[in-house]
């Protein structure tokens, strides 16, 4: 979520490419996309049903640590070295770490189109998380933090680009709610496993940043030893400057810029509010007597993945009945915008368990059929993974400003003000996906 940095990247936190084509053909530009994105995906229509079980399995590895390292270990280890500037030192860590989730995404998407393969870097990404995170366990400085986490977001979004092109790569249009639905059900998943994970393990540091690492790696192996994959034709290497331009060309194509612009909000609002959650259980909300916000967070994100799971089993397989993943997109974002004034009016753990709720369901919403709206509005099949790595920055993007306008919002007005600004980015996110012209 980087989904903490999904997500988040948020996650994801959640991608598909496209280049530039701009979309004053509308529904023919995303048409035309999908024949190409399926070409390869009807022609094996049996594989897509099994690589469902490899796509849960990869992003609820990638989310735990996502939340394990960035809701939990990071905010404590922080606490521990700057207790009396941890909000500061947070959002500095964190939004200095996300440069590099956005600028390894769509570089290591972009590589792995030009090889023609997405197995080597998932493993690549997936083993190398063992040895970064083993590393940000061991360091006790706010600047080794920094640079710890800066490798270890460098080599979890190689792992996330490749992953996250695999939908469009083999996954055909009439099952895409599906498929998007298995990633999505990856983010309530490994929130609880990773939140578990990093309470059990939260004074053992390094541990924990092992665990979590470990298994990252196990499902790379995992859904590289299953998931078989047909290379495509290597492409030729390109300069920088082409790059860079191909690049700006995807964000030229009219509804690929808008679903960049949608979720960049959502993700923006999401981790504005999810980055301090366990600041705002020290600081903010009325714990009952003898419970530890640590504590409180294990009781919370459980609540919180169980009403996501409830939304994206529902959301996700209807969309595709439906063919409506905008009315989806859009109904998420406006239920998102309102839960964050629960915990304003109520700043107690029973509101918390309510905003919980509530913000499960929104997100979940949004998980199950975002994947499959945005696939649906790709330019250019075969550079997918390189323009799924341009909308990927609008999840680490946003993740790069959160902290900062966080820990601003909160120095400003307090953890009530960072609420509501949360919630008004995310109904701004809903408000975007409104233009795209070529999906319902």
């Amino acid at each position: 979520m980087a989904l903490s940095e999904p997500t988040p990247t948020t996650p994801t936190p959640v991608h598909a490419p496209a280049q530039h084509a701009e979309a004053g053909a509308g529904a023919g530009a995303g048409a035309g996309a999908d024949a190409g994105a399926d070409a390869g995906a009807d022609a094996r229509p049996s594989r897509a049903g099994g690589l469902l079980p490899l796509l849960f399995t990869g992003n609820t590895a990638m989310y735990a640590l996502y939340v394990g390292v960035g809701g939990i270990l990071l905010p404590l280890q922080i606490e521990k070295i700057a207790p009396h500037d941890k909000v500061a030192m947070l959002g500095l860590v964190a939004g200095v770490s996300a440069v590099f989730a956005t600028v390894f995404n769509p570089v290591a998407g972009a590589l792995s189109d030009r090889s023609g393969r997405r197995n080597p870097w998932i493993l690549g990404g997936g083993l190398l998380a063992v040895p970064a995170m083993l590393l940000l366990g061991a360091v006790n400085s706010i600047l080794l933090v920094a640079l710890a986490w800066c490798l270890g977001q460098a080599v979890m979004n190689v792992y996330q680009a490749a992953i996250t092109s695999v939908i469009p790569d083999r996954v055909p249009v009439a099952r895409r709610g599906a498929a998007s639905a298995a990633v999505g059900l990856g983010v309530p998943v490994g929130s609880i496993l990773g939140v578990l994970v990093a309470n059990g393990f939260s004074g053992h540091f390094t541990t924990g940043y092992l665990v979590l690492g470990l298994l990252v790696a196990v499902a790379a192996v995992l859904f590289t030893a299953l998931g078989k994959e047909t290379p495509r034709p290597p492409k030729a290497p390109a300069t920088l400057g082409e790059q860079v331009r191909a690049f700006a060309d995807s964000l030229r194509a009219h509804d690929f810029r808008w679903a960049f612009i949608g979720r960049a909000l959502l993700v923006l609002g999401y981790f504005a509010v999810s980055g301090y959650q366990l600041y705002v259980l020290q600081d903010h909300i009325r714990l009952p007597h003898g419970m530890s916000a640590t504590a409180a967070a294990a009781v919370l994100t459980p609540v919180n993945s169980v009403a996501m799971v409830v939304s994206i089993a529902v959301c996700g397989p209807l969309s595709d009945r439906l063919d409506a993943r905008k009315l989806f997109v859009g109904i998420s974002a406006a239920a998102s915008g309102l839960a964050v004034l629960i915990p304003i009016s109520s700043p107690t753990f029973v509101g918390m368990v309510v905003f919980s709720v509530v913000n499960g369901l929104a997100f979940g919403c949004f998980f199950a059929v975002d994947n499959a709206l945005v696939t649906l509005v790709l330019p250019k099949a075969e550079d997918a993974a390189r323009d799924m790595g341009v909308l990927n920055v609008a999840n680490a993007g946003p993740q790069i400003v959160a902290p900062f306008v966080a820990s601003m919002l909160v120095g400003l007005g307090g953890y009530d003000l960072l609420f509501a600004a949360g919630g008004v980015l995310a109904v701004l996110g809903a408000l975007a996906i409104r233009p795209i012209r070529s999906v319902r």
